[in-house]
């Protein structure tokens, strides 16, 4: 099976997101059309300090411009219609402690608390 041989761009633009960073790429078709290319690239740490960055791809062609950016716009009109754009996840907080986290700290509270106040002149 022969490999696909990535185009060249011809046009770039790079989006950073914490992260995620997302590419808009035109390239050339054998016909000398353009498509676009949206690439998701996410990086994963690993315990030892190394890094992998997972790909995701996206080919659009001119074809479909039109519905997808319909699409596109709807589909985000809705989400800021019903949510507003304020980002509400907790995961996107400075401060965010998983569930359990805060739940083993309310638990370490709660069992120090329980101790009798000793006073050791009284021993």
């Amino acid at each position: 099976m022969a490999e696909r041989v990535e185009q060249e761009e011809i046009f770039s633009q790079v989006l950073r997101a914490g992260r995620r960073t997302y590419f808009f790429d035109v390239r050339s078709t054998k016909a000398d059309d353009y498509y676009l290319t949206i690439t998701e690239s996410k990086k994963f740490t690993h315990d030892d300090g190394s890094f992998h960055y997972q790909k995701h791809k996206i080919y659009l062609y001119k074809e479909d411009f039109n519905d997808f950016q319909e699409m596109l716009t709807k589909a985000t009109d809705y989400i800021l219609n019903e949510k507003g754009d304020e980002v509400i996840s907790e995961r996107h907080q400075k401060d965010f402690k998983k569930e359990d986290d805060e739940e083993n700290e309310n638990e370490e509270i709660k069992s120090s608390s329980s101790f009798t106040d000793i006073s050791f002149d009284d021993i």
